[in-house]
């Protein structure tokens, strides 16, 4: 494990390489491809190993990219864009980067859930770091073997059970940490030397999985109890202890291990649950948008959640805790909020498990529905008699939001707020067509995954997603910029406010609830403000001025362009001119 001696110059960046021929045409963080200069060439022993022509980055990404979209299936467009990324990775980020809206649905949801799906079938080339059971007493041992830079500030560690809505894929998963962190390189612009995706690779009960003879993952059934416990929190000291600056996002753990996980680490490790919380912030910046909207104050709003999983808890806890900020309190800020699981509304009443209690309704609250058992489990029943404003989705369950139960919305209020956060494409609660179509054009939508523009009478309509690309490079980047401590809740809500900030007034006169993907880079830079300066605010960041973290934020960020590669004898020739 070494240093990734990359320097800024007044022109860009010089790039120390230690090698030269065929072992660095095959190492992606130093290939060129075509990239590289005549003087390149020569200095590295690269003459005839290539063809002839030198083509700066732009003109092999309109090459390469052209390429990539000519295969029409987007799981083959995935295994494009992965093995390029597995040979040139500067030329990867700079065609993701410049293509993002047409890439984004690739590299990561929808179709990141049938790469996952696919894993073992299409696997070309290693990405990341297994940590497997048989590694138990060595991990640190492991992270240092494996990692192949010292420079690790990030890491997206899953242990591939609940992968989106499809449930546990096995050491598949690995496929959303690889997807992920590529969105935090292009939208954050965290030097993908400093990112690492980790799969806790602890087996699988998915049976289809086990008996596949192509399955490359531990082929056992997943651990459970103290074992399971004890192989994390030994990672955990492994990471913090390789990597000392290391942030730690924890992606699609089943929800027990999920809260366990993120409770128990939060104060030993800046980290924080992406499932949990970047969700919880992407529906209250949707809530914020929606307010800027309709002029309704989010006070006023009745919200309903319909999912009581990692990312229902999740959305309960921004809005609530938003609520109370807002001044909201004792009966009025209980009854803002109602969930419902696959079982019906959430009341005390009920055999619950430990942490849907919070979720939970007073049964005299619950009463006052006038609903018996049965219809509270009937999701049209309970909106026909809660009257939400709000309807939000995160149930997994493809078509929930049927036809009664969206016409239900619309008589409750003016302008339904309808978020069918749930993703891959499939499983969405709703359709926006059918929302609107049933509504007449008065819901204000968001989807989780990628919807195209719905033909109104007006014109076309933008489909907001709801996704947390918005959140997550931003909490990542601010969190690594400010040297936080660790990821406080106040930073969390800090992102999502910042968020709904940044969506223009032509997107809100649009109706739109999200900004334009597009934006990513401007949007995650505002973001990592915020959450920098709340660290600070909350005492885990060291103080300093908005114009100096600002120039720290801008400093830190990388822009994929090839850098200037030199040996080690001629930096004190170079550097500096």
């Amino acid at each position: 494990m070494e240093k990734f001696d990359l320097r800024r110059t007044r022109d860009g960046y010089q790039l120390n390489v230690p090698m030269s021929g065929t072992s660095l045409l095959r190492f992606p963080l130093y290939n060129k491809g075509t990239g590289f200069s005549r003087a390149e060439r020569k200095r590295f022993k690269l003459d005839g190993l290539l063809p002839s022509q030198n083509n700066d980055i732009d003109t092999q990404a309109e090459r390469v990219f052209k390429t990539i979209m000519f295969n029409e299936d987007p799981v083959g467009r995935h295994i494009g864009l992965a093995a390029l990324q597995d040979r040139n990775e500067h030329l990867f980020y700079k065609i993701l980067s410049l293509h993002l809206e047409e890439l984004m649905p690739i590299v990561y949801t929808p179709t990141v859930g049938k790469a996952s799906q696919y894993f073992s079938r299409v696997f070309r080339r290693a990405r990341g770091i297994w940590i497997t059971p048989d590694y138990a007493g060595r991990i640190e041992q492991i992270l240092r073997n494996a990692a192949p830079f010292t420079d690790v500030q990030l890491m997206v560690v899953t242990d591939n059970e609940s992968i989106l809505g499809i449930g546990d894929q096995g050491c598949g998963g690995m496929a959303i940490s690889v997807g992920k962190l590529s969105l935090y390189i292009a939208g954050a612009g965290i030097h993908p030397v400093r990112t690492l995706p980790i799969s806790l690779d602890v087996g699988t009960n998915n049976q289809t999985l086990l008996d596949d003879p192509l399955y490359l993952g531990w082929r056992k059934r997943r651990l459970r109890g103290t074992r399971y416990q004890e192989l994390v929190d030994e990672f955990v000291i492994a990471a913090r202890k390789v990597f000392p600056e290391v942030v730690i996002q924890w992606e699609d753990f089943r929800k027990d291990n999920a809260l366990t996980i993120m409770d128990r680490y939060r104060h030993k490790v800046p980290s924080f649950n992406d499932d949990i919380q970047g969700t919880g912030a992407v529906a209250l910046a949707c809530m914020l948008a929606a307010s800027r909207i309709t002029g309704r104050k989010i006070t006023d709003d009745r919200v309903l959640i319909y999912g009581a999983g990692a990312a229902g808890l999740g959305i309960a806890r921004q809005i609530t805790s938003a609520l109370q900020g807002s001044g909201l309190k004792g009966a009025d800020l209980r009854t803002a909020v109602l969930v419902m699981d696959s079982r019906g509304v959430i009341s005390e009443g009920r055999e619950l498990d430990e942490y849907k209690k919070e979720l939970a309704w007073p049964e005299d609250l619950a009463a006052s529905l006038e609903l018996n058992d049965a219809q509270r489990k009937i999701l049209q029943r309970v909106v026909a008699a809660y009257k939400p404003t709000v309807l939000i989705g995160a149930s997994g369950q493809g078509g929930a939001f049927d036809e009664e139960t969206i016409r239900a919305m619309g008589a409750a209020t003016e302008a339904p707020v309808i978020l069918a956060m749930s993703n891959p494409t499939a499983i969405s609660e709703a359709t926006p067509e059918n929302v609107l179509r049933w509504t007449e054009g008065r819901a204000l939508v968001a989807t989780g995954s990628p919807f195209d523009d719905v033909q109104m009478r007006g014109g076309r309509q933008r489909i907001a997603q709801a996704n947390n690309v918005f959140i997550f490079p931003g909490i990542g980047l601010g969190t690594i910029v400010s040297g936080a401590t660790e990821v406080t809740d106040a930073m969390i809500s800090a992102s999502a406010h910042a968020l709904a900030n940044c969506i223009s007034d032509e997107e809100l006169s649009a109706r739109c609830l999200m900004p334009e993907v597009s934006r990513l880079w401007d949007i995650c830079g505002d973001v990592a403000l915020a959450v920098g300066r709340q660290a600070i605010e909350d005492g885990v960041a060291d103080k300093i001025s908005d114009d100096e973290y600002r120039k720290r934020i801008d400093d830190y960020r990388w822009i994929p362009e090839y850098p200037e590669m030199i040996q080690e004898g001629d930096r004190r020739k170079t550097i500096g001119k």
